[in-house]
């Protein structure tokens, strides 16, 4: 007999971790096989690789690249790492750059990838690149961790996969099972639609998990081994560290060829894989988790709440985050631990006393809370009933459960509607479909679903509901309801369809006809059907009133709000703006019928030049929605925001909120929202930053607003597009343009004769007097002195109409009176615009007196980053004598290449906070952090965040 006690160092390197042999995946790699085989016959494809954690999903993905090689299959791997969703289009152009053949031409497109406004070359570009490729032979492409990748990288995937479906090109993807990022879902679904082949990892057999037990441990696992690495469940990573444990820990001797624990089990202890995500949760997080583990079983939130000794509202971002990250999983109304081995290994590292110390305190508590309601110590889902009344019994649960369901997602949908929609969905699995409920049911769960950015998987959701007919009157009504509040945003027109439709419908309950009345106001005063709007909104008051219903009061009275704007009313349209937000923030957000009635007084105190309160509540907006979690309201505020950064004159912040706004639009298509925000924001920074080719990019989309159903789509459409045609020296062109906007009746003309800002007043009069349309110009003025007369106290818009008067009539005073008048307002652009006009009609006679005012506008063109703009001045003062050299917009001394906002986010960044305690130390979005951080890794050369923060020292050692 021969006694060996296995030790570290017993077995061979080769035989630990990720390099034991792959076991039990003998099916999975026969279908790699076969697709690779179909790839060599020149049929490209999608595989999507799926499972949970440790289930050995790169494992799948580096045996399929290895077999790919052997057959001459050129290989690109790239992967995604939570830290690194800051780099755009970094984990495939990482994996299109490394190995022996990097794809020609990669380096440029990197350089694409990070310069703003590039997306549509960049597409074409690498569809390019990688299509010649494929004609020299069949290419595997594979991108792991799907859930970690950066917005642009799964819009190009997505993109270029579909793109190139008739290529040789097979694409390998990885993707954590469970809860993802919405972008990533709506990725998977297209994926699906598309004909992906789908490749689910399962645990392993007990065949699989003794064969792994051997590689591991270097003899065949005696049955109390055995027992042992069952605990693992058939998850390859845990068991291998688990094996690992039990050789550290000398715990395993080899006794004629079979490995064994003459000394039992040994006592749980810490795993690498779990420290590894407990290191990567916030601070709340771990210690929620850490307490899940010490109580045991599963536990409600409310009890982890008490001993947190914290609200169970104030532990929302916490328990998402531990859902993400795959330690916690919903078990009904209870947090479980996904594997009880990963529960023993967190409460393994922690203290003795601590561990009895929350025992205790969770003891005190009443029973039932750290167990499943009815006592049960497992789940039972999934057992077969055993007879026909245990069945009967089944089918009451299901239904008591899924009562349960809706109503905890009435609970959750003001505080936390990501979980609220979870909870609908699941709610949904188990009522019938024939349930009368079920109707009412997906009407309450579309709006969730668009809130949480699931706005495709709403939409099908409402769309099916109506295709399968058999719908009576009040529930096809609501469903409308909820389909009409989730176009919105999206499509006007669309908005308005659903509403009018379900408001026609015989014998609809008054409450709900009067949503959809006052949801048709909304749809047409969006999109510019102002007299329509106003008809709908009259008749929406009567039935609101009769129902008593103070949600469709809040959104009508934003409907009047922007009649009086229409109107040029303004003193009356600030009155109903404040009131609808009022009455929307007493209500609260989950009865909202649309999107935050505040945002709506936001961009009006903007309009009118109240941008500090503008902004101050937009940054309010974007940081509450965000804790909220409501995914589609912060991007509206996103939006709002570009819009106000734009025009105060910050246009490296308003390019960065809408890069960070739109990278996530791509769900239901262009969205009219984004039309009339993001495109037109992004379209005059490239105007006044002198990027001719973002501004023809976004001229493309101008054309194609241009023949959008709602009328404000088109008018932007057109105001875009005659800024263009000015931009490149055609006047004539901008006026025409402009032809069908002040052209349109007067009832349903925008309140601004087209343009969408009153400070766009002057720019209309200049660009008609260069095509010589006088006629035009004088109306434009006219217009403004009427705004400005009926608002006498808004002297901003007194600015705007003497700035406009002075350019017409080509007169000094007027000019002069609005450079004054524009001195305390935060309108950069405006005020720098009316400075340059003044000096240039002073420098045609008293060319000493122009200079102050010339360089007063060039300070401001240069802070606000408008390097078109300041050239033109420096010319103007080249031509009075005088010469000033270019400068960094915003810059500072320690980091020139950077603007202030760029300098604020590096510096938190060198500091090591993540992108997320950044976002929420700065109060902006974590995409626009990302935004801005891009731009300065490409400005100052460096590819890490390592190598960020070596620089950083070095400057600020003064190297």
């Amino acid at each position: 007999m021969s006694v060996n006690r296995v030790t570290p160092g017993t077995v061979p390197e080769e035989f630990h971790g990720a390099r034991t042999p792959l076991r039990g995946r003998d099916a999975e790699l026969a279908f790699v096989e076969a697709r690779l085989d179909a790839l060599d016959g020149g049929e490209g494809g999608i595989v999507r690789v799926e499972g949970p954690i440790g289930i050995g999903r790169s494992r799948i993905l580096a045996e399929a690249a290895a077999a790919a090689r052997r057959r001459g299959t050129r290989v690109f791997e790239g992967a995604a790492d939570p830290d690194g969703q800051f780099v755009p289009l970094g984990p495939l152009l990482d994996g299109l750059l490394s190995g022996e053949e990097p794809l020609s031409g990669a380096v440029r497109l990197r350089d694409l990838a990070t310069t703003p406004g590039q997306r549509f070359w960049l597409l074409q570009e690498l569809g390019d690149r990688l299509r010649e490729t494929a004609g020299n032979g069949p290419l595997l492409v594979i991108l792991d961790d799907l859930q970690w990748c950066d917005d642009l990288t799964l819009l190009t995937f997505n993109t270029l996969a579909a793109g190139l479906s008739s290529h040789a090109i097979l694409w390998l993807v990885a993707v954590r099972g469970g809860s993802v990022p919405s972008g990533v879902r709506t990725t998977l679904d297209r994926i699906r639609q598309a004909g992906a082949h789908e490749l689910a990892l399962g645990t392993l057999d007990d065949r699989a998990t003794a064969r792994i037990a051997e590689d591991v441990l270097g003899a065949a696992p005696d049955p109390d081994v055995l027992r042992v690495a069952r605990r693992a469940e058939g998850v390859p990573q845990l068991l291998v560290e688990l094996l690992d444990s039990l050789r550290e820990e000398e715990a395993v001797t080899i006794e004629n060829g079979t490995a064994g624990l003459p000394a039992g089990p040994p006592a749980p202890r810490g795993l690498p894989s779990v420290a590894r995500r407990l290191a990567q949760l916030s601070d709340e997080a771990r210690e929620l988790v850490q307490t899940a583990a010490a109580v045991g079983g599963p536990v409600t939130v409310a009890l982890l709440a008490g001993l947190l000794g914290r609200s169970s509202a104030a532990l929302i971002t916490a328990v998402r985050e531990s859902l993400d990250a795959d330690l916690l999983a919903e078990s009904g109304d209870h947090l479980a631990f996904r594997h009880d081995l990963v529960r023993e290994a967190v409460e393994a590292d922690l203290p003795l006393p601590l561990r009895r110390a929350l025992h205790g305190r969770a003891a005190e508590l009443p029973p039932g809370d750290a167990a499943f309601p009815d006592g049960r110590s497992e789940p039972s889902a999934g057992r077969p009933p055993a007879d026909a009344a245990e069945a009967g019994r089944a089918g009451a649960g299901a239904t008591a459960r899924a009562d349960r369901l809706r109503a905890a997602a009435a609970e959750l949908a003001a505080t936390a509607p990501g979980p609220a929609a979870e909870r609908g969905l699941e709610a949904l699995e188990l009522v019938p479909a024939d349930a009368p409920e079920r109707p009412r049911l997906i009407a309450e769960t579309i709006p969730l679903l668009w809130q949480t950015d699931r706005a495709a998987q709403a939409r099908e959701l409402g769309a099916s509901a109506l295709a399968t007919g058999g719908l009576g009157s009040e529930d096809e009504a609501r469903i409308r309801l909820a389909l009409a509040r989730l176009a919105v945003p999206f499509d006007f027109s669309e908005a308005v369809r659903q509403a009018r439709a379900g408001a026609a419908l015989p014998g609809v309950p008054v409450d709900v006809r009067g949503r959809l009345l006052a949801m048709l106001a909304v749809g047409l005063s969006m999109a510019g059907e102002h007299t329509a709007a106003e008809r709908a909104a009259a008749e929406a008051w009567e039935t609101a009133a009769a129902a008593g219903d103070r949600s469709a009061e809040a959104t009508l009275t934003t409907v009047r709000s922007a009649v009086s704007f229409h109107r040029m009313d303004l003193t009356e349209a600030f009155r109903q703006a404040e009131r609808a937000a009022a009455l929307a923030d007493a209500l609260g957000v989950s009865t909202s019928l649309w999107v935050p009635e505040a945002l709506w007084h936001a961009l009006l105190s903007h309009t009118t030049g109240r941008s500090a309160e503008a902004l101050a509540a937009a940054e309010d907006g974007i940081r509450i929605t965000g804790e909220q979690g409501r995914t589609a309201a912060t991007r509206m505020w996103l939006m709002t925001r570009s819009r106000i950064l734009l025009e105060v004159g910050r246009l490296t912040d308003a390019r960065a909120d809408a890069e960070a706004a739109s990278a996530t639009t791509e769900d239901l298509g262009p969205g009219n929202l984004a039309d009339v925000t993001l495109r037109y924001v992004m379209m005059r920074v490239a105007l006044h930053t002198d990027d001719r080719r973002t501004a023809r990019a976004y001229a493309a989309e101008a054309r194609r607003m241009r023949h959008d159903g709602a009328p404000v789509v088109r008018h932007f459409g057109a105001w875009m597009l005659a800024l263009m045609a000015d931009f490149e020296g055609r006047p004539d062109r901008a006026m025409a343009e402009l032809d069908e906007v002040m052209t349109s009746p007067a009832a349903d003309r925008p309140a601004y004769a087209g343009l969408v800002d009153p400070a766009d007043a002057p720019v209309l009069v200049r660009l008609a007097l260069r095509a010589g349309a006088h006629e035009r110009a004088a109306q434009a003025v006219a217009l403004a002195e009427r705004r400005a007369g009926l608002n006498p106290d808004l002297p901003f818009l007194a600015a705007t109409a003497a700035h406009a008067r002075g350019l017409l009539d080509n007169d000094l005073a007027p000019l002069v009176r609005a450079v004054r008048l524009y001195e305390d307002c935060p309108r950069v652009l405006a005020r720098a615009s009316a400075l340059e006009d003044a000096g240039r009609k002073l420098a045609a006679t008293r060319l000493s007196e122009a200079v102050p005012y010339f360089e007063t506008a060039l300070a401001l063109y240069a802070r606000a980053g408008a390097e078109r703009d300041a050239a033109r001045v420096r010319r103007r003062l080249r031509a009075a004598g005088i010469r000033r050299r270019p400068s960094t917009a915003g810059s500072s001394g320690e980091w020139p290449e950077l603007t202030a906002a760029e300098v604020r986010v590096v510096r938190l960044v060198a500091r090591g906070l993540t992108n997320r305690q950044v976002a929420e130390h700065l109060s902006l979005s974590p995409h626009t952090v990302g935004s801005h951080l891009r731009r300065a890794f490409t400005k100052l050369d460096v590819t890490s965040r390592g190598e960020l923060t070596r620089l950083a020292r070095r400057r600020d050692d003064g190297e």
